[in-house]
């Protein structure tokens, strides 16, 4: 077959035109990183990450780190005694609870506009902070940001060991019931492939972006379609029973039983500031890393509340049945109830798998925290933290040093049962704390703020002021025991173990000759003045 003159003239234009486009992207997406680069240099910074997330993996890292779907799964236990349905529908977080989250993430997303760096929040205080206190204040950000991380990342972790062992015990018709040194040998076999994986170069992790968010997105689908038609007409519920039924099984009045169910969304809508850590491995990081964080809020608060729904619709009425089921997992104790043991078995290995994806995000960001902080000489052995592995260009160091410090919070599991729900709260507690000292300084701090293009403009500061107010709100709820009148096994630690920590920060700074009084003076300068030239001129 020949073609004809006029054929190949049409093809070689099109040639010519698709090399036109290809010419254009690549152009635009140098101009792009030189941007970072150069806004990273402004900070003080150099460049040795690898630009590999675009704004659509920056999303789909910090949703795929809320996991959604199994955070609900391991949260449930916060909703139902303190509810039921109408917790979960109303209180648990999706038309009460995530209206002020929201704010917060509003918030968020404006500082982290304005100065995208991976150590973000700790960075962020230093610099809007007075002189007095900015090296004090930016030192406990970092710990408490550090240890927020940390701890989140072990709690997702001690959730899926658990979820592991829920599986096994459906799989065994209840015959095995983990012990916690079981579970405890999941966890630690967890943290090791998880280490493997964050280890990855940047632009590996930002492929696996793709896959995760599919499942996430996709799992709650199913489970939304799949309930309602699998559930036995015996565990179907009504609407009014649904919107409108209150039980409470923990002890607490109605009011205040209501008021804790917060915990659950507490728990569950979180995870959406990751993206600032990953702000020196995104490209456009000034606009894709605070719409990233808005994004996530508002599209997890959706799919978040129409899961709660079908479940409130699909979980029959004896709710203290599902809370003391042999599974020892209430959300898997309504799935086996719709889809009986093999059923569950599928969907729960989706659910654990899901929670899988989440834990590997969570060492990524923990890690890039512990970089950032290590590289401004804030950690001990700061030295050996602050190193970037020459063949996949990410902080292989950072990544086991957080593992490690997860292992230790680990081993709390042994002191009872409710050291696991310490290391929620602390997580959370510590995030808070990191959260709302740099919107603080932002008004109070009396520097110069520059705003980047995610702007509130004049809600800046009434969005701020609802922020914190909530947040503080939400830290008091976190200090509350399960039931009231507790014992010493069930009495809620976080205000010991939150204040201890705070303590041991300030006696490490405050410390004789060591301290971090005598060493510590907040973002440390990387670049050198001729590499700022040569930034500068790339960005032009």
């Amino acid at each position: 077959m020949t073609t004809s003159p006029t054929e190949t003239k049409k093809s070689a234009s099109f040639v010519q035109v698709d090399e036109l486009r290809l010419d254009r992207r690549l152009e635009c997406d140098t101009e792009t990183v030189a941007s970072d680069n150069a806004a990273l240099a402004a900070l003080g910074y150099k460049q040795e990450f690898k630009r590999a997330f675009s704004s659509l993996e920056v999303f789909a890292f910090s949703f795929s780190l809320a996991g959604i779907f199994p955070s609900i799964a391991t949260v449930l236990i916060f909703a139902l005694p303190y509810g039921g349905p109408v917790s979960m529908v109303w209180g648990h977080g999706w038309a009460i609870a995530v209206f002020f989250i929201f704010f917060t993430g509003l918030a968020l997303a404006e500082l982290a506009s304005s100065a995208p760096t991976s150590g973000g929040l700790y960075y962020w205080t230093w610099d809007l902070a007075s002189p007095r206190w900015r090296n004090l204040l930016s030192w406990v950000v970092g710990y408490t940001n550090c240890m927020g991380l940390v701890a989140g990342f072990a709690s997702v972790e001690w959730g899926l060991a658990v979820q592991i062992m829920a599986a096994v015990t459906i799989g065994t018709d209840n015959r095995f019931v983990p012990t916690t040194a079981q579970t405890f040998a999941v966890y630690v076999a967890l943290l090791i492939v998880h280490g493997f994986l964050s280890s990855l170069a940047t632009s590996a992790i930002a492929l696996l972006q793709t896959l995760y968010v599919a499942v996430n997105t996709l799992l709650p689908l199913a489970v939304v379609i799949a309930m309602p038609i699998a559930t036995p007409k015996e565990f179907k519920n009504t609407a009014s029973y649904a919107f409108g039924a209150f039980t409470t099984c923990a002890g607490w009045p109605d009011g205040f039983a209501f008021v804790l169910s917060f915990l659950a969304p507490l728990y569950v809508i979180s995870g959406f500031e990751s993206s600032i850590h990953m702000s020196e491995e995104a490209h456009n990081a000034r606009t894709a890393v605070p719409w990233a964080i808005v994004r996530t809020v508002g599209i997890s608060s959706l799919i978040g509340w129409v899961v709660n729904v079908v479940f409130a619709f699909c979980m029959g009425t004896d709710l203290q049945s599902i809370i003391d089921d042999p599974i020892g997992q209430p959300t898997a104790t309504i799935f086996f109830n719709s889809f009986g043991r093999n059923g569950t078995l599928a969907l729960w290995s989706m659910v654990a798998f899901a929670q899988f994806m989440v834990g590997a995000n969570g060492l990524t960001v923990a890690s890039r925290q512990m970089f950032a902080f290590a590289r401004d000489r804030g950690l001990p052995f700061s030295g050996i933290i602050y190193r970037m592995n020459k063949r996949t260009q990410t902080p292989v160091n950072a990544v086991w040093a957080s593992a490690f410090v997860s292992f230790l919070l680990g081993l709390l599991v042994f002191a009872g049962p409710t050291t696991y729900s310490a290391i929620f709260t602390i997580a959370l507690a510590g995030q808070y704390t990191a959260f709302a000292i740099p919107m603080a300084c932002r008004f109070l701090g009396g520097q110069k703020w520059v705003p980047g293009p995610f702007t509130l403009g004049r809600f800046g500061l009434p969005v701020t002021i609802i922020a914190i107010m909530w947040m503080t709100f939400a830290m008091v709820i976190l200090a509350f025991p399960a039931r009231p009148g507790p014992t010493a096994e069930s009495m809620n630690y976080m205000v010991v173990v939150y204040c201890g920590w705070i303590g041991l920060c300030l006696i490490y700074y405050y410390f004789p000759v060591y301290g971090g009084a005598h060493w510590f003076r907040g973002p440390q300068k990387t670049l050198q003045d001729r590499d700022q030239v040569e930034v500068g001129r790339g960005s032009a």
